[in-house]
Formats: C-alpha cells, sequence, structure tokens
C-alpha cells in the first residue's frame, strides 16, 4: 500500500492537527510495518521547508516538497479539483487529506479528515478557508470521499448525523499519548503538585479563553491559594479580543502569555502545571486534555464536544457558559487529595489512547477507503 499523507498541518508551528498528522506519520513507520507499506509526506510552501530533522526524525519515509504557494494550490484544489496529486507526487494507492475537502487525485482513493464541525456551525469562529470554502464544499467532499477520519466517537456522530455521511465510511483514529508523558509523571511524582493553572491552545473564540479569564478572576478571589494562569498558544487576530479582558478583570501580573510553546519545551509545560482548564465550546477532541492526563495533571473540561469522552472518569465535565461552575471545579483541584484522585483517574485514562492503535486504525481506513475506491 502506497500512502500519501497531506503533511502541510505540520510544516510550521504544529497545533492539534499538525501535532496529529506529525505523530500519526512517526507510528505509521514505527515497526512492525507491513512489508508492502510505503509512506510518503506531501508538502507545499512557497518558503517554508520541511524541518532538515524530519528525514530522520520518520525513518523510511519519502517527502515530496514542492515550491508551491499554499493559497494558490488550495485555491486551484477547492474549485477546480486540478492538479490531481499524482501530477505532483507519482502514483499512489491513497491520498489521506487533514482537511474536509478532498485532495484531486486521479486514480487514489481519497481520505479526508474531520476533526470537528465548528466551521459549520458557527462560521464567524472560522478563518481564511474554514470560513470561505469549507461551509460550501464539506458535506459534498465527505459524502463522495471514500473514506472520513476522524478523531473521536463524538465527531463521528457528528459527521453521520449532519453531513449524511454513512457511518461504515467514517473512521474514528483517536490520536496517543505522548511518548515524553511518561518522564514527565516521574518528575511530578513527589513533589508539589504545580505552580500554576494551564491552558494550552490556540487562543481563539472557540477555545473560551475570555471565559476561562472570567472563571479564573472568581477562584482568585475566594482563593488566594489559586497560583497563577499560564496561557500556552498563538494568539489569533480574533483572540486579542479575549485578552483584553485581562485590563478588565484586573488581572494584569496574575496572566503569563507565553505564546506558541514548540515540542521540546512542552514537557516542562506540563512538569509544573497544577491542572489544566480548557473550557471550549467545541473540541473534535482536545490533545492538550489527554497531554496533561498522561503527564499526571489534573483537567477541567467543558461539557460540549468531545472533552467528556476524551477526559472520561478524570473530569466532571462543567458548563463553559458558567464561569462560576469553571472556578468551582478549579477550587476543588487546589484540596490535594482531590487533586490526587483526579491525577490517578486521568493517568488511566490516558493509557487507553496509543499512537499505534491511531496507526492501525488508520490502515484499516485506508484499506477501506481502497476497497469502496474499486467497488466504484
Amino acid at each position: 500500500m502506497r500512502i500519501l499523507l497531506d503533511y502541510r498541518p505540520a510544516l510550521r508551528q504544529r497545533t492539534g492537527v499538525g501535532e496529529y498528522v506529525h505523530e500519526l506519520a512517526r507510528a505509521l513507520v514505527t515497526p512492525p510495518v507491513p512489508p508492502d507499506e510505503a509512506l510518503m509526506l506531501f508538502t507545499t510552501s512557497f518558503k517554508d521547508r520541511p524541518d532538515p530533522g524530519l528525514q530522520a526524525a520518520l525513518p523510511g519515509v519519502v517527502i515530496s516538497d514542492h515550491r508551491i504557494p499554499v493559497r494558490a494550490l488550495t485555491t486551484a484544489w477547492h474549485h477546480l479539483g486540478w492538479p490531481p496529486v499524482e501530477t505532483l507526487c507519482g502514483p499512489v494507492d491513497v491520498v489521506h487529506g487533514q482537511t474536509p475537502v478532498r485532495i484531486p487525485a486521479r486514480h487514489a482513493a481519497q481520505v479526508v479528515t474531520i476533526h470537528d464541525l465548528d466551521f459549520l456551525h458557527h462560521p464567524d469562529r472560522a478563518r481564511a478557508e474554514m470560513r470561505r470554502d469549507y461551509p460550501k464544499l464539506a458535506g459534498r467532499h465527505a459524502r463522495s470521499a471514500h473514506q472520513v477520519v476522524v478523531s473521536s466517537r463524538y465527531a463521528a456522530g457528528e459527521v453521520t448525523r449532519v453531513l449524511a455521511v454513512p457511518p461504515e465510511r467514517v473512521s474514528v483514529c483517536p490520536p496517543g499519548a505522548p511518548s515524553w508523558a511518561a518522564a514527565v509523571a516521574a518528575r511530578r511524582r513527589g513533589r508539589a503538585l504545580g505552580d500554576y493553572v494551564l491552558f494550552v491552545g490556540t487562543v481563539e473564540p472557540r477555545k473560551n479563553v475570555a471565559g476561562l479569564l472570567a472563571a479564573y478572576r472568581l477562584a482568585r478571589a475566594r482563593d488566594a491559594r489559586v497560583p497563577r494562569l499560564v496561557v500556552a498558544g498563538r494568539v489569533t487576530a480574533d483572540g486579542r479580543a479575549a485578552l483584553g479582558a485581562l485590563t478588565s478583570h484586573g488581572l494584569a501580573g496574575q496572566v503569563e502569555l507565553r505564546g506558541y510553546v514548540p515540542d521540546a519545551a512542552r514537557p516542562d509545560l506540563y512538569a509544573s502545571a497544577r491542572m489544566l482548564v480548557l473550557p471550549s465550546f467545541e473540541e473534535g477532541f482536545g490533545l492538550p486534555v489527554l497531554e496533561a492526563m498522561a503527564c499526571g495533571v489534573p483537567v477541567v473540561v467543558s461539557n460540549r464536544g468531545a472533552l467528556p469522552e476524551v477526559a472520561g472518569a478524570a473530569a466532571v465535565p462543567v458548563d463553559p457558559d458558567d464561569p462560576e461552575a469553571i472556578a468551582a471545579r478549579m477550587l476543588e483541584l487546589l484540596d490535594d487529595a482531590a487533586a490526587e484522585r483526579a491525577i490517578a483517574a486521568g493517568m488511566a485514562q490516558a493509557s487507553r489512547y496509543q499512537w499505534s492503535d491511531c496507526a492501525a486504525a488508520a490502515r484499516r481506513a485506508y484499506q477501506a477507503a481502497i476497497d469502496h475506491a474499486h467497488r466504484r
């Protein structure tokens, strides 16, 4: 099986989708690998090139890198259905795109990825082609793709219910806990439980950072033991308004904005956290929650999207529109006994998520796509 994996989301700063595709690629080349399987990574940008260490990090892959402006290629693919990807990369059996819009192919089976449908339910929270193209194209492309990959059972339900994709053509491929998490958990054992409340994610309206700041202000007003808040993630243009609440809430000096945290710094980020709070309005998975649980960090999550599914028994989900409820849960986790119970439950829950399982599920999705393409 010749697999072409769209690696573009991981080419620059790796947010959740970029991390997903990078780790999926790593898992696909981790032995044992089927003897007839070959993996190619597709990247394109006018100025950005793959990391020089990528080939060494992913032995055996072929990197098909092209100096083509992303916007130009995306526009051609979305609106013209051209050029077929084989003209850029050569013959492959299956092409796995990382968006809801198919990558045009002459002969290859086409797999699309849908992590969530927030762009459809709330287009005002989307940007660029997610706002411009996805609402018009996602349904048609998902129904005509040979297989749809999602990262949670919640997302699978959304795709079948909202986009009318048959359940047998939806493959759930959840991500795995990071390989570095066990070492972080070991560092945390026997130490104080952490120095700050942590948020990890792109600062954008969907992540409800404004609600987090309101809840944090309430928690600080009720208990002086609440440590500082660290917000780690790239800030979008739409997200800057949420951070404007720092001044109105009187939180200057109590909140640290870290910006995007590169891979090498993420273990230290979790190692010193008292808790992770992710009160998003919508998540197709919520990778920071899995990372935190695997590191032995208690989590506070909203009751929306896939977050209750991912956290399992490790959290009591709260209403993201209710800062009082978020604050109350944060205060509960200041109790060491409650935090230890949450840590134990979180590590047990995180152990259920393995990248090797994700790779195995992806292989089944690729074979199903190829079989479906042949039947057509």
